[in-house]
């Protein structure tokens, strides 16, 4: 039997890269899947990429009206959310200590934080007991990378918040963790200067970015009965680099 069979999934910022390869996973595994994204082109051919059990939705997950549309779809279109991966997210290199301004802030904890509070939070109306919500958190919160520490503390954020919702939501039994990459090779990494990308490799012991389906597998086990067992948990997909 397939792991998410029957199962309603809402994936956010899914147009591309790890969440694009879940939501192809999910669907696989035999999930209707949800997913939202800010450009209506890149979320149609994202759909178009999965191809069957899924509908896009334009959202903007630093906004809460836009929040509020989405759920209200899900609503009328399913009734139910058994699966939350929140991922919609940036990263932006180059923001040492004297350059970070205002924008740069804001930007990075409107969407990191501040949109996954509220994705979640307006999610659990239609969250079924013994559901499963995921955040996407970070490598870079255990391995120091300049110029990103204001996206590093806006993710650092999501682990605090799995350790209390799932104290929170014990009641219910819906699990609450954070699957946090290391390097890999997405938009983020293509469009980075070449010698960070080149040191993200030297310090990866596999000597290698990882791709966007080892991502999404450690997504499923998070997302499917695998992992019934799990909760709070932050967990590291990212080749070893933040130990070493």
């Amino acid at each position: 039997m397939k792991k998410l069979q029957n199962k309603v999934a809402v994936i956010t910022g899914a147009t591309s890269g790890m969440a694009l390869a879940a939501a192809k996973l999910f669907v696989e595994e035999g999930a209707y899947v949800f997913i939202t994204g800010r450009r209506q082109k890149e979320l149609d051919e994202a759909v178009a990429a999965i191809g069957k059990n899924v509908m896009g939705i334009r959202c903007d997950s630093s906004v809460l009206s836009d929040l509020d549309h989405l759920f209200e779809v899900v609503r009328k279109e399913k009734g139910q959310i058994d699966i939350l991966y929140a991922s919609a997210g940036l990263g932006e290199f180059g923001f040492t200590i004297g350059l970070i301004t205002e924008e740069h802030f804001d930007k990075n904890f409107n969407l990191n934080t501040k949109g996954t509070v509220f994705t979640v939070q307006k999610a659990l109306g239609l969250m079924k007991d013994e559901g499963s919500i995921i955040m996407n958190g970070t490598a870079a919160t255990t391995r120091v990378i300049e110029g990103m520490s204001v996206y590093s503390a806006s993710k650092m954020a999501l682990c605090v918040f799995a350790r209390t919702w799932s104290v929170e939501l014990k009641s219910r039994r819906i699990r609450v963790n954070v699957v946090s990459p290391g390097p890999i090779n997405t938009a983020l990494t293509e469009h980075a200067p070449k010698e960070i990308v080149e040191a993200f490799i030297s310090a990866v012991p596999f000597r290698r970015l990882g791709q966007p389906e080892e991502i999404a597998a450690a997504v499923l086990f998070l997302a499917s009965d695998d992992s019934k067992f799990v909760t709070g948990v932050e967990l590291k997909v990212d080749g070893g680099i933040a130990l070493v």
